[in-house]
């Protein structure tokens, strides 16, 4: 009853006071702000930034390209939204698929990329798992590579500043798949829920998620100025206040110096937490979806009341990803033609990383 009662006050203090946070120089590691850092949280679809992590290890090591076709599999049609919809024997570009997890946060085509990867999608959370442990995250759990909920998956702010940090030093190259604004398949646009990009001076990546149980969820990166700066924002009540905080912090850590402060592998673990903190009932109550909704302009646009994000005043830069044509998707060896939203569409490349502000 104690544990309990601990973890119920917890949830409420946390979603109360906003939850936890991480904030580093991706240089330096210099941690510039934290706040309940190794509280063990869900963290729904940040999964998919340990998805992309197991996936260019995968490319470094020479078992797959970025043309390699990832097929859709029964199982991985049967996830549950988010999703593309996309039916069993339908093909697409490994490229396209990260773009499409990344940006659409795809759970059917996160399930095709580990079995593609590793042959099934236990074998892939496994490589999840070690390649977490390896790069140094402490407190780190993941179940499936979607970020769904499940019993014994779980994360901490720290964890993820370590990956979000990792994935920006080890592979500059693929940083462009987390700064894109959106893709179309040829028949549909889909925009980045990341309202950051674009919007956000030097906004250059990386995630957003949310489950009830976890709050919405960003993990952000932003270079200015020579200087590149993560931040990890876990529990906030809607996806305007996940922005809103995320520019707070970013916009902290591009114009302060990290002297005198603690590298993320100095900073002491506190506060950490054997349960795995659940604010459902805060999150995902009518109350809170009647703030949500008020939170909204007469358009339905999600109201931002940070003085460091800007209203988008052009069209949305997009790139292509979709499936294969039908030829590309028999040659791949799938049980059916994937007919492809896209038709013809040649796949295109993803962008230059953007000029540092």
């Amino acid at each position: 009853m104690a544990v309990a009662v601990a973890v119920s006050f917890l949830a409420n203090s946390a979603v109360a006071a906003g939850g936890p946070r991480m904030l580093v120089d991706v240089k330096t590691l210099k941690v510039i702000e934290h706040r309940d850092a190794f509280v063990k949280w869900y963290p729904a679809s940040l999964t998919k930034l340990m998805t992309a992590y197991t996936v260019f290890r995968a490319i470094k090591a020479g078992e797959v390209t970025l043309e390699t076709p990832v097929v859709m599999s029964k199982a991985a049609a049967s996830e549950p939204p988010s999703k593309m919809y996309f039916k069993p024997g339908q093909a697409m570009t490994l490229d396209s698929a990260l773009k499409i997890i990344l940006v659409k946060s795809a759970n059917d085509v996160s399930v095709a990329i580990a079995e593609t990867i590793a042959g099934s999608e236990t074998a892939f959370v496994n490589r999840m798992n070690q390649e977490a442990a390896r790069i140094g995250m402490r407190s780190s759990r993941f179940v499936n590579p979607n970020g769904l909920p499940g019993k014994g998956q779980y994360t901490t702010a720290w964890d993820l500043a370590v990956l979000a940090v990792t994935l920006k030093r080890e592979f500059p190259q693929y940083a462009p798949y987390f700064a894109l604004e959106g893709f179309t398949t040829g028949k549909k646009q889909y925009p980045n829920y990341n309202m950051l990009i674009g919007r956000f001076d030097g906004a250059d990546g990386m995630k957003t998620g949310f489950i009830c149980a976890s709050g919405f969820n960003q993990v952000s990166s932003a270079t200015r100025g020579g200087r590149s700066i993560v931040s990890v924002v876990l529990g906030e009540e809607s996806l305007g206040a996940r922005a809103d905080e995320s520019a707070r912090m970013l916009q902290k850590g591009l114009t302060v110096s990290g002297q005198g402060l603690p590298t993320i592998g100095q900073l002491a673990p506190y506060g950490e937490t054997a349960e795995v903190t659940d604010i459902s009932t805060e999150i995902c109550s009518k109350h809170a979806a009647k703030v949500r909704s008020e939170g909204r302009d007469e358009a339905g646009r999600q109201k931002l009341t940070s003085p460091y994000i800007h209203e988008l005043d052009r069209p949305l830069k997009l790139v292509y990803a979709g499936l294969m044509s039908g030829g590309a998707a028999k040659a791949a060896g799938t049980e059916q033609a994937a007919l492809g939203d896209g038709g013809e569409i040649a796949n295109v490349p993803i962008p230059k990383p953007r000029p540092t502000f």
